[in-house]
């Protein structure tokens, strides 16, 4: 099946600076003065881009579903997918669960940049003892199934939700990295590498490229800055060294960068999965769906493959694979990332081959108690510490990235408070009132005025806001608490029951499994709709040009 959505629809502009044309410089709609002109101040607007997807992902139109719609019994008797209409933006999914060789990428670019930090290196191997079981001879996986090339399209396994995090940064930061050196806005890669190959990016490069560093303005100079950096119109930009005048660093009003990669959310995850999308017309949905495919069955009925297994799962106990010389689902344990056919949104194994892990915090009444709009649980709200308060720039740790503390406000605060807090945690005191190590200073983690309007302290930790039970109690009576993931999809070791979307299981964020794994997705900025073409729109009108008189 073609998917019903392609990467080449979002193809509207290509990478380059993105201010208009100095030809036709547009106006302030409310002031009349003219864009982009050195002259005037050099007030900019750039020119407006639906943004393409980062690489491996693809566009999911978003819309109103129900979440925990598709699930048609309750066979652990949970009762924890209560349905609820929610809506759900336009974002973008990795078409594929993550590979080995997608995570030996990593392993590599931590070892070349860090050769001396065994630590680093050893907390993003994934956990290869999750194939050691008591009264199964699965030693061979532990050995191979990371790293053998047999095995390199194979989903990862064996990795945490915490790991997964750090990925989902590393991959960041790599994407723009290259993005930026590809297109010159810093040295290219070649150049960059000089003669003995480059590891942390070349000369000037102290630290690893980091997207948030890089926006802020800390990562340029000589051996970094490209040729076709942005010119900086602005008057009261320092003077270039080469021609063509002041230059800057990439801005995210250029469009160039790409958003972060990260887990989707659990309403995101299922939505995509059930890909109704396929089933609509005229927005009446003509049928509903129990798994990624249409019908009730877990087998093709087209006539070119009628009758094979369209997903990777255990058939029943004891029966991972089929009879020999008919192997039913062609797999015993996980398969190739891009086995079997795609869903309607062109997304595979969103059923089968491994579990896969989602952002949200486990509640087994989540469904009952998220926001209609882009339902998500597992908001931790930070700030990005600074250095230098006066000149703001970002604190950064050992390996180049800006540290984060939990933020200390619900809105914008007083500058003189934002400066006294940030002073107080380059004192010495760390966020949230716990002392900095020999000191005994402490920063408090909300302001006065927070407790005087509010009548409570604001904690930047939403993930249980609405729960009544005793946090105390967690891990005592209950394994459910702020550490407890989700995962959904069902594996290569689940039935069939687990493949319906809105199957929902919880695990530990620092625990892995060899039955679970992930795909990452990145936030849609802009119009939602996908593909405009060919369909009816109102017109909207062009504003007038104003001629100062």
């Amino acid at each position: 099946m073609k998917p019903l959505f392609t990467n080449t629809a979002l193809v509207l502009l290509g990478l380059g600076t993105l201010l208009s044309s100095c030809g036709n410089k547009p106006q302030s709609q409310k002031t009349g003065m003219t864009y982009n002109d050195r002259s005037n101040g050099g007030y900019l607007r750039f020119k407006q881009t639906h943004p393409t997807p980062g690489p491996g992902l693809v566009p999911i139109e978003g819309g109103t579903f129900v979440l925990g719609g598709s699930a048609d019994q309750d066979v652990t008797y949970d009762y924890n997918n209560i349905r609820r209409r929610v809506t759900v933006p336009s974002f973008y999914m990795d078409e594929t669960e993550v590979s080995n060789q997608d995570w030996l990428d990593y392993l590599h670019w931590i070892n070349i940049t860090f050769p001396n930090d065994g630590e680093l290196y050893y907390n993003a191997l994934p956990d290869t003892l999750v194939w050691r079981k008591p009264l199964s001879y699965n030693e061979p996986y532990v050995e191979n199934y990371l790293r053998h090339p047999a095995f390199q399209d194979y989903p990862v396994v064996g990795v945490s939700w915490d790991q997964v995090q750090d990925y989902c940064v590393w991959r960041t930061d790599r994407t723009n990295e290259n993005i930026l050196r590809e297109n010159q806005y810093m040295t290219s890669w070649k150049q960059a590498a000089g003669k003995k190959g480059a590891t942390t990016g070349g000369p000037g490069l102290k630290d690893p490229f980091n997207t948030d560093i890089y926006l802020n303005g800390q990562i340029r100079g000589a051996g970094i800055d490209g040729k076709n950096m942005p010119k900086d119109i602005n008057p009261n930009a320092a003077a270039g060294n080469g021609k063509g005048g002041p230059r800057r660093p990439v801005r995210i009003e250029d469009g160039v960068l790409k958003q972060g990669y990260r887990l989707p959310s659990e309403a995101e995850w299922e939505y995509a999965a059930l890909s109704l999308a396929g089933n609509t017309e005229f927005e009446n949905i003509n049928d509903g769906k129990v798994y990624p495919w249409n019908g009730l069955g877990v087998r093709s009925p087209n006539r070119k493959t009628r009758g094979l297994i369209l997903a990777n799962f255990k058939r029943g106990a004891g029966d991972n694979a089929g009879v020999g010389g008919g192997l039913n689902d062609k797999a015993d344990i996980t398969a190739p990332v891009r086995s079997y056919e795609p869903n309607d949104f062109g997304l595979y194994n969103m059923a089968g081959n491994v579990n896969e892990w989602v952002a949200d915090t486990y509640r087994q009444t989540s469904f009952d108690e998220v926001e209609d709009f882009n339902p998500f649980r597992g908001n931790e709200f930070t700030n990005k510490r600074l250095a230098d308060p006066a000149k703001g720039l970002y604190a950064k740790d050992k390996y180049g990235r800006p540290i984060k503390d939990p933020a200390r406000s619900n809105k914008k605060q007083k500058y003189s408070d934002m400066i006294a807090q940030q002073q107080g945690l380059n004192g010495g005191g760390v966020a949230g009132g716990n002392p900095a190590p020999g000191t005994g200073a402490t920063v408090p983690l909300t302001t006065p005025n927070t407790i005087k309007y509010s009548g409570k302290a604001y904690n930047p930790d939403f993930r249980g806001a609405a729960d009544s039970v005793n946090v105390a109690l967690y891990g005592t009576t209950t394994l459910v608490n702020d550490h407890s993931k989700i995962f959904k999809g069902g594996s290569w070791n689940d039935l069939a029951f687990w493949m319906n979307p809105a199957t929902r299981r919880f695990m530990d964020e620092d625990e892995s499994s060899a039955e679970v794994g992930f795909r990452c997705a990145m936030t849609m900025v802009g119009a939602p709709e996908i593909h405009p073409e060919g369909k009816p729109h109102l017109p909207v009108k062009k504003p007038k040009p104003y001629k100062a008189r």
